[in-house]
């Protein structure tokens, strides 16, 4: 049996008899923005792998063994005031785990590389922090196991899995999932910062539906040197509110009724303790750590009510990590077949791999369809294996693409 059939035997489709998440009686989805502290661990160390696999292009011509998915951010300590506070103790990011220093007698400075990477995403995505002075560095990468640096060493275009592992990811989103992911990327956006200055990127959105009736709490520290006195931070704050409500307006959907809160700590009178007031604009200053995986999958939610892996996509290597490379792709797929193929109403993909065997080759690939009526499952079935086997055939350039930062790994 020739590799083509052998793999089309292992996708396996099955009918979704539902209910959909959208047609059950709640639903709950958070999604962290770019400043949370999880969401900085996830784009620096992805930021990093991005840096290693371009200087082991450059020096190697290949890119070499790494898994920089292991990031820890340690809130640092700060002082607000009215007018502008100050940085008090500088926040640390710890960046781990594994990367080849050396190879074919010629070395890589995996810290410079790294500490590069760093700053270089921090400055482009946190307006108000220093990578120079509100940052420290400590890089924690060792050279990995002689068996897992192996796989790098073979000729074929497609390495073997560097993981026993399994993910899944699904397509479309429901207009909760939607509304929740626009509401942080409209929050963080340049037009919204240009009007609204005074806002962190520290943005995190829960929402909660009940029937069609839409729930959303979101926190976003306003900037202490913009804010002179708390009338100014309440005044402020409402016009923040009345913003997003005419942006949700336009985009609910289905959803009869959104609600939105905001901050929802708050207290007037309480002084400082009663106003999420920020140094540097995310609450890894002095309130929350931070650490890859903990955040947004790669389609950027947290989804409580769907299938969800365990592996973090952020920093792990692009040719043959599958917890970044069966991530990120499950989720396309996912897409691509809600998209191509008539009759579908939602699709859920899994991808399992087994240590070892060809990244294009998983032990299963599962699809699970949701069919419109009047359609034939039959047929849908047979079109989503020929799409599966596609888009595993296509891994060599789905890889590269990876590795330039072409996909959003959170």
């Amino acid at each position: 049996m020739d590799r083509v059939s052998d793999r089309l035997k292992r996708i396996v489709v099955e009918l979704d008899e539902g209910p959909l998440v959208s047609e059950r009686s709640v639903e709950i989805v958070e999604r962290k923005g770019i400043g949370h502290p999880d969401s900085i661990c996830d784009g620096i160390m992805e930021e990093v792998s991005i840096g290693l696999s371009k200087e082991y292009r450059k020096r190697f011509g290949a890119i070499l063994h790494h898994n920089c998915d292991k990031g820890l951010l340690v809130a640092g300590r700060v002082e607000r005031r009215f007018g502008g506070g100050r940085v008090i103790e500088p926040m640390k990011l710890v960046m781990g785990d594994r990367a080849l220093w050396q190879a074919d007698g010629k070395g890589i400075d995996v810290e410079a590389v790294a500490v590069a990477a760093a700053r270089r995403w921090v400055r482009k995505h946190l307006r108000f922090v220093d990578p120079e002075k509100d940052l420290d560095y400590q890089v924690e990468m060792r050279p990995g196991s002689e068996e897992l640096t192996g796989l790098f060493k073979s000729e074929s275009a497609v390495l073997g899995a560097n993981d026993t592992s399994a993910v899944v990811g699904y397509a479309p989103l429901t207009d909760t999932e939607r509304v929740v992911l626009a509401v942080e990327r409209h929050l963080n956006g340049k037009q919204f910062k240009e009007g609204f200055p005074e806002t962190g990127e520290d943005v995190k959105v829960m929402g909660c539906r009940v029937g069609k009736d839409l729930s959303l709490t979101i926190a976003m520290p306003l900037i202490d040197r913009f804010i002179d006195r708390e009338s100014i931070y309440f005044k402020r704050k409402g016009e923040v509110l009345d913003s997003v409500h005419d942006f949700v307006k336009e985009r609910r959907g289905g959803l009869e009724r959104v609600r939105v809160e905001m901050n929802a700590l708050d207290a007037r009178g309480r002084g400082m303790a009663g106003m999420y007031l920020s140094v540097l604009g995310t609450s890894a200053e002095d309130a929350d750590s931070g650490q890859v995986g903990r955040g947004n999958m790669v389609n950027g939610l947290i989804a409580l009510h769907r299938p969800r892996g365990a592996e973090a996509a952020a920093g792990k290597n692009p040719v043959s990590h599958v917890g970044k490379i069966y991530n990120v792709l499950s989720d396309r797929i996912a897409n691509d077949i809600y998209q191509q193929i008539k009759g579908v109403r939602e699709a859920t993909v899994w991808l399992c791999s087994q240590i070892g065997t060809p990244v294009n080759r998983p032990t299963v690939s599962a699809v699970r369809v949701a069919v419109k009526k009047g359609f034939s499952f039959d047929s849908i079935a047979g079109q989503v294996r020929v799409l599966v086997d596609a888009a595993l055939d296509d891994i060599p350039r789905f890889c590269d693409g990876l590795s330039r930062g072409k996909y959003p790994v959170f």
